[in-house]
């Protein structure tokens, strides 16, 4: 993790094995903890961002998706340990964004973090 001048912080973050890598830029001040189906399963704790703040250290072909319900975001996992880092989806106004699971972000305190409740399971 480090600290750029314009505010924003960088984080490293990788699933489990480390076949999945990289590092994702922003401010984190709270997440949100969704009680959908998927995410209450894998304890998801849910950082939101654009797309273009996600940095890739891994080919896009070494990942898996798993889609549901509606289909519209791309859940990406480790086809090796399972470890789902992230999804990649679209906001209401249509632009790019990623779902950064903040647990496999590396030197989070995550009892620190604000977390908003969310009521994925009435959508």
């Amino acid at each position: 993790m480090s600290t750029a001048n314009t505010g924003t912080t960088t984080y490293d973050g990788s699933c489990h094995c480390g076949r999945i890598a990289y590092t994702v830029e922003g401010q984190l001040d709270k997440v949100y903890e969704c009680n959908c189906s998927h995410c209450s399963r894998k304890g998801y704790l849910l950082w939101f961002l654009p797309r273009t703040a996600l940095h890739l250290k891994t080919a896009a072909d070494a990942m898996s998706t798993y889609r549901f319900n509606k289909h519209v975001i791309d859940h990406r996992f480790c086809p090796n340990c399972g470890c789902a880092p992230f999804g990649l989806g679209t906001d209401k106004k249509g632009a790019a964004t990623v779902a950064v699971n903040v647990r496999c972000l590396e030197g989070l305190d995550l009892a620190a973090l604000e977390r908003v409740p969310v009521d994925g399971r009435s959508f």
